[in-house]
This record gives C-alpha cells, sequence and structure tokens, in this order.
C-alpha cells in the first residue's frame, strides 16, 4: 500500500505540475480561453465544461498510453493550438453569453479533450517507459492533471471577477481581451508547428 501511495504521489505530482508547466503553456491557454467567457457564479456549467474535457482527453490518454491508438506527435502537438485557435474565435464571436449553446461548447470540449489527451500521452508515456504497470500511474497522473486544470479555472474565474466587480470591464470586454490575446499566441503556435 506504502508503495501505491507513493507511485500515486509522483504521477499525481507529474500531472498537475505538467499541465501548469509554463514551457507547455498552450495546456493553460487552451483551459484559460475555454473558461475565460464564465463567471464564478456560472459554477455549474463550468464544472460540465470541465468534465466534458476531462472525458475527452482521459479517453485518449488511456488509449495511447495502453498503445490502442497511436497517432503522429507532430500532428498532435499541431493540433493542439489549432484548438485553441477555435475556441478562441469562437469565445470572440459570441457578442453576449448565452446559456441556449452550452451543449456546443461541451461537445467542442469533450472533442478537444481527445486530442489533448493525445498530447499528454506523449509526456506520460516518456516518463514511463518500459513500466509494466501503467494504470495506477495512469490514474494518477490523470487526477493530477484535473486538479492543476481546476487551479487554471479558478484563478481565471477570479481575475474576471475582480475585473468586473473593481474595474467595471464588461464581460464582452474580458472576454474580448482573453479570448483575442490567447488566439494569437495560438496561432502564431500552430503556424510553427506547421
Amino acid at each position: 500500500m506504502n508503495l501505491f501511495m507513493q507511485d500515486f504521489s509522483l504521477y499525481f505530482n507529474l500531472g498537475w505540475q505538467h499541465i501548469l508547466d509554463w514551457n507547455g503553456y498552450d495546456h493553460i491557454l487552451f483551459v484559460a480561453v475555454l473558461c475565460g467567457v464564465y463567471l464564478l457564479r456560472d459554477w455549474r456549467q463550468v464544472l460540465i465544461l470541465v468534465t466534458a474535457f476531462t472525458i475527452g482527453h482521459s479517453i485518449t490518454l488511456a488509449l495511447s498510453v495502453f498503445n490502442i491508438v497511436r497517432v503522429n506527435t507532430d500532428l498532435i502537438e499541431f493540433l493542439i493550438p489549432v484548438t485553441i485557435v477555435i475556441t478562441a474565435f469562437v469565445n470572440m464571436l459570441n457578442k453576449k453569453y448565452d446559456k441556449k449553446l452550452l451543449w456546443v461548447s461541451y461537445c467542442f470540449a469533450m472533442f478537444f479533450g481527445l486530442i489533448h489527451g493525445l498530447g499528454f500521452s506523449n509526456f506520460l508515456k516518456s516518463v514511463l517507459g518500459k513500466e509494466e504497470r501503467i494504470t495506477g500511474p495512469l490514474f494518477a497522473f490523470n487526477v493530477g492533471l484535473e486538479f492543476g486544470q481546476l487551479l487554471i479555472v479558478l484563478g481565471v474565474l477570479i481575475v474576471s471577477s475582480i475585473l468586473m466587480r473593481i474595474f467595471n470591464v464588461s464581460r464582452r470586454e474580458w472576454n474580448l481581451f482573453l479570448s483575442s490575446g490567447v488566439f494569437s499566441i495560438a496561432l502564431l503556435m500552430a503556424i510553427e508547428r506547421f
């Protein structure tokens, strides 16, 4: 049991550190722009959105780590910023927050999660090496990813609340600022990786 907890702790830490790593900031950008149109009071919608993304990336992370699915690493590294560009672009098009379109956001999040899961798996497979027992590390790494993801979401929601309540920034202005900035960075990233 002690060995399990050591392994869990190791891979949990690798998971949250990986998603919060500034050297691989593409995942931070995606989560930030994904939840950037929401406010703290929208926590239920954000929870469903994050869960949809989690389901998507958990599926492909597992399929890839178990070598059921193999996809060209360069293609995935290109597609990850493309998902960010699309998400940011859709945010910029939405002139006002519309709860009727939430299911579209959930579907996008789950689909894009499939792509990000393949990116996460490249890192995890490199760490696992020839490890035979991968179910425990896979689970712990995924839980760590979720923890890191929730930290990003919480940070973005707090910043948006501060800007709107203290500095009277409108929801639309915040959305345009965040989404256009992330769009520009991700577009450059996609061009570089093409």
